[in-house]
């Protein structure tokens, strides 16, 4: 038997059941519903993936070490006669760019051991090292690779041989005359050590061997290195993702 105010308020005793079945144990409910959550991620785990998904992927970097040089026929006589040796490749635009010779710097080697050897492969001729020019290192990106290059470079007196392209990373080679060296070779960083040259040999004949610097000391090189030959497309200059160093002085 109900009471007189449930009677006289009916739906008020409807709203007091339905909340007490909404208000029933929260943990039976939470219990019984399928979990769709996954575990929680750390935040510096999450930044680690975001940096790797979306950020540039790294390149390696390795250090190469090369030598080449500058010989010279006639270096004792009358300065117009003076001829010096360069080697041409072709470019992938089909141009003939001319440059000094050079290369890696071999185990057991010294800079002016792999000079010498480096311009009798590529270009036929014998050379003896009289002088530091200087040293340049550049930038750039080949095989998924930064490549940071140095190569010292050395002023040479010719002393026997033939030029010879049978080198066959070597289209042509060619004698061209000293002063032509600045409007001739391709790359800027080499008309600075021809400018180099240039003085040097000034020295030489005006006061003898002794006025050259002293060579500079070199150990011969004790690991292997790798072997990535820079990409030159630009007239005159060097490839886009090539960052050059400057010539240095004696």
């Amino acid at each position: 038997m109900s009471s007189d105010g449930e009677e006289a308020n009916p739906g008020r005793r409807r709203r007091r059941r339905r909340g007490r079945r909404a208000s029933g144990p929260k943990a039976a409910h939470t219990e019984a519903a399928p979990s769709t959550d996954t575990p929680a991620t750390p935040r510096s785990t999450q930044r680690r993936h975001r940096t790797t998904r979306h950020g540039p992927d790294r390149l390696r970097t390795v250090h190469e070490t090369s030598a080449g040089g500058l010989v010279v026929d006639g270096i004792d006589g009358p300065r117009e006669e003076q001829v010096a040796a360069l080697i041409g490749r072709i470019d992938r635009r089909g141009r003939m760019l001319w440059s000094l010779p050079k290369g890696h710097i071999e185990v057991g080697e010294t800079a002016e051991q792999t000079a010498i050897r480096e311009v009798a492969e590529e270009t036929g001729v014998q050379g003896d090292v009289l002088a530091a020019l200087g040293s340049i290192d550049y930038w750039f990106v080949t095989d998924g690779r930064r490549v940071h290059k140095t190569v010292h470079h050395y002023l040479m007196r010719f002393s026997s041989g033939e030029l010879c392209d049978d080198d066959v990373e070597v289209t042509e080679v060619a004698w061209v005359p000293i002063r032509e060296l600045p409007s001739r070779l391709a790359y800027a960083d080499e008309r600075k050590l021809a400018v180099v040259a240039d003085e040097l040999i000034d020295r030489l004949q005006a006061d003898g061997p002794a006025a050259l610097p002293p060579l500079p000391v070199s150990a011969p090189w004790r690991r292997p290195q790798t072997h990535s030959r820079t990409r030159r497309s630009r007239d005159g200059e060097h490839s886009p993702d090539r960052k050059n160093g400057p010539g240095l002085e004696p």
